[in-house]
């Protein structure tokens, strides 16, 4: 029995028939296996396996000559088919050892081998053993011939057809393979992060394509215009960085730098037998090129398929490109380069959850006076400042320390309290900046918090750090001031009362009483001051000095003054219907509210929607108030005057009131503080304070209204001394209205008696 392989020289015959030879030539030497078309002839007749090799053996088809694998059964050729490779047609006998032996190793090869790119051709001697529809239909098969049919033409002609379909097919196969691997190779692609990465994962990409080793160089060029942008380099033109151990590193090479400048000169890829330089173009000032060594050339699939690669990862660098991009402006300034406020808060979740946190101190850093600095030489000076600021701190202390600028004039310095101290730190701004040629002086304000007393995430350590920030600018500029958990109690408890003052005032926990005033010589009622309650949702009651400030502070008392207006303006309605026609109702405007721009609007509105009589309405403001921003005080209340409302003034005395100022303010009334009233009884000077306001009302024509009044002796000394009205306890606390009606109709009669 021959052997299982024999390559056979070039036999030459031009009859049209069989020719059958009895021995075999030897293989031509040095002929490799990928250059010719390998044919399985699979038949239990040796005569029909020396017959198609003398026939075929010395033709090229495709231009490349035939290799023969010889099995002489079915069970032979399902053996040699589990290792023999690259077949790519057999000539198949149909009857061998059974009648359908050849269409069960059909099945086999397809079904079982999974070998769906080889082509078949079936053979047989006994056509009627098996049915030509049938076989066609049912197998994957290129032909179906009898043995009497196959002449040398005929042979020839059905084997190079089915060499022809062999190759298209193993081309689609490869491009489809390629394609796959394109596609997982740009999601794994843009899986990666950072732009140094994504360059690295391209060349391992094209290696795994190419089934070579992971070898080259990519670069990217810029013009000097784009690189002035501060986006994310690669290698800048003329620099070519060479894949190191995942890192790119500059190295020269002057193979790849020429063939590189070509590529990115002629926006193309070049191929060469030694190598392959791909172009990926990116965004229209920047292009991208990388140089691969090859071991062998590439097919005209490989180029095709490398072309298709380039286009996607031209994509992917853009994308990737914009991702960096948009990582950098989301957690780096791009004034300074260092880290914002989100990075820092990142590295203070990381340091907080870390040893390092025992030992670590974050400091703010605040420029002080930046602002005036900003607006008296220009922005862009500001900026400068701000940069050699950032250089500074990041030279003296960015070696062991975290600078971040986490927004306006304000760093921050975060590392070990060794180094993080207020010395080191307000040492760097003893020596001047120089800012366009000229020398300016900076100081600063720090506020610090030691992690290892914080309790909370990084955002609440900023917090914390910001809180002692403020409390070091109130007390002492390019001073310092650590925060503490007493500092944090505090402020904890305003935002929770604020909150609580937010929800409590939505859901009408906020009501207005009424406290009156009356005539100490005829003790009748001629008014009330309107005052603010608030009783909790669980029925405790929240002092005004706690919850006034706090909504100062939070810009709730915008609304909540409002409220309280047309409260006080709605109830001076009800009280004149009732038959109270002298009477006044007095409410308390705080200073945030009365400096808003929209107060005298929100006054005017009040009165004509409640239709309150003006001239009945008195607004109090405080002494301090008056005597801030004394000239701007006076155009606000000559304009409140216009609506025909009342001005008093409470708490008078406590501040120092220029008089000439309190000539101009155009006021009606001033309130003697009850402090003064107390001590009308305590001394024997004790009533020259009041006495002294009193006087002061009668000389200047200013009604005065004492408050605080508790007992009789004090009512009896201030009637006594000229003052013609008061409210107190001794009279009424405050009330709600229907107290208030209550009162007025009989408390107010037995006063009279």
């Amino acid at each position: 029995m021959s052997q299982p392989s024999t390559p056979l020289h070039s036999v030459k015959d031009d009859r049209d028939d069989l020719v059958f030879l009895d021995e075999q030539t030897a293989a031509q030497p040095g002929e490799a296996c990928g250059a010719v078309w390998r044919v399985m002839i699979v038949d239990d007749d040796e005569d029909v396996h020396s017959t198609t090799t003398f026939a075929l053996g010395n033709l090229d088809m495709q231009q490349r000559p035939l290799e023969f694998v010889h099995a002489y059964s079915a069970a032979q050729a399902r053996e040699m088919l589990r290792h023999e490779a690259d077949i790519a047609v057999i000539l198949l006998d149909v009857v061998m050892e059974q009648d359908d032996a050849g269409l069960h190793l059909v099945r086999y090869i397809r079904e079982t081998l999974k070998l769906h790119d080889v082509r078949i051709i079936l053979r047989t001697g006994q056509p009627g053993y098996a049915p030509e529809i049938d076989a066609i239909r049912d197998f994957d098969i290129n032909d179906y011939k009898t043995k009497s049919e196959l002449t040398r033409i005929k042979l020839y002609t059905t084997v190079t057809a089915a060499i022809r379909s062999y190759e298209q097919i193993r081309a689609i196969n490869s491009s489809r393979r390629g394609l796959d691997q394109i596609v997982r190779a740009s999601t794994e692609l843009m899986s990666l992060h950072g732009v140094k990465n994504f360059a690295s994962g391209v060349l391992t990409q094209v290696a795994d394509i190419l089934g070579t080793d992971e070898n080259g160089v990519l670069c990217a060029h810029e013009p000097a215009d784009v690189r002035a942008q501060h986006l994310p380099v690669m290698a800048c033109a003329g620099a070519f960085c060479r894949l190191g151990g995942g890192v790119l590193t500059p190295q020269v090479d002057p193979r790849a730098s020429e063939a590189i400048g070509r590529a990115l000169s002629q926006r193309t890829s070049i191929f060469t037998p030694e190598s392959a330089t791909l172009y990926f173009g990116g965004k229209a000032s920047r292009d991208f090129a990388a140089f691969v060594p090859l071991a062998r050339p590439l097919d005209d699939i490989e180029k095709r398929l490398l072309e298709v690669f380039c286009s996607n990862v031209s994509v992917g660098l853009v994308n990737v490109e914009l991702v960096s991009h948009l990582h950098n402006a989301a957690f780096y300034d791009q004034l300074s380069k260092l880290p914002n406020r989100t990075r820092l808060v990142e590295i203070l979740d990381a340091t907080l959850a870390g040893p390092a946190r025992e030992s670590a101190t974050l400091a703010l850093v605040d420029l002080d006076h930046f602002a005036e600095t900003n607006d008296a030489l220009g922005h862009q000076f500001g900026d400068l400042l701000l940069v050699a600021v950032a250089a500074r701190l990041q030279a003296r202390l960015g070696r062991n320390l975290t600078i971040a600028r986490i927004g306006g004039d304000i760093f921050s310095v975060l590392g070990d309290s060794s180094a993080v101290n207020p010395d080191n730190i307000l040492a760097l701004f003893q020596t001047p900046f120089s800012i366009d040629g000229q020398d300016v002086r900076v100081s600063a304000t720090l506020g610090l918090v030691r992690l290892a007393e914080h309790d909370g995430t990084g955002a609440d350590a900023l917090k914390d750090a910001d809180i002692a920030l403020k409390r070091a600018k109130v007390q002492q500029r390019s001073g310092h001031f650590f925060f503490s958990r007493s500092m944090g109690v505090e402020i904890r408890e305003r935002v929770r009362m604020m909150h609580a003052l937010r929800t409590g005032f939505a859901s009408g926990e906020l009501s207005v009483v009424y406290q009156p005033q009356v005539d100490l010589a005829e003790r009748r009622p001629v008014g009330a001051e309107a005052l603010l309650r608030w009783q909790a949702g669980n029925g405790d009651f929240i002092s005004p000095t706690r919850f006034i400030p706090i909504a100062e502070y939070s810009g709730l008392i915008i609304e909540i003054g409002e409220f309280v207006l047309r409260a006080a303006c709605a109830e001076l309605v009800r009280l004149r219907a009732a038959g109270h026609l002298d009477f006044t109702v007095s409410v308390n405007v705080s200073q945030v509210q009365f400096r808003h721009p929209g107060f005298l609007a929100m006054l005017r509105a009040a009165l004509q929607d409640t239709g309150a009589p003006a001239r009945y309405i008195e607004l109090e403001i405080t002494e301090s108030m008056a005597m801030e921003e004394p000239g701007l005080l006076i155009e606000m209340l000559a304009e409140v005057k216009r609506t025909g409302v009342s001005i008093a003034i409470d708490d008078f005395g406590t501040g120092f009131s220029s008089l000439s100022y309190l000539q101009r303010l155009q006021i009606d009334r001033l309130k003697i503080d009850r402090a003064f009233v107390t001590e009308i009884t305590g001394s024997a000077r004790g009533s020259s304070i009041a006495e002294m306001v009193i006087q002061l009302g009668r000389n200047l024509g200013l009604s005065v209204v004492a408050e605080g009044v508790e007992d009789e002796r004090q009512a009896h000394i201030l009637h006594a001394l000229g003052c013609p009205m008061a409210q107190g306890f001794l009279f009424a606390r405050p009330m709600s209205p229907p107290a208030l009606y209550d009162w007025l109709r009989r408390e107010g009669q037995a006063l009279r008696a």
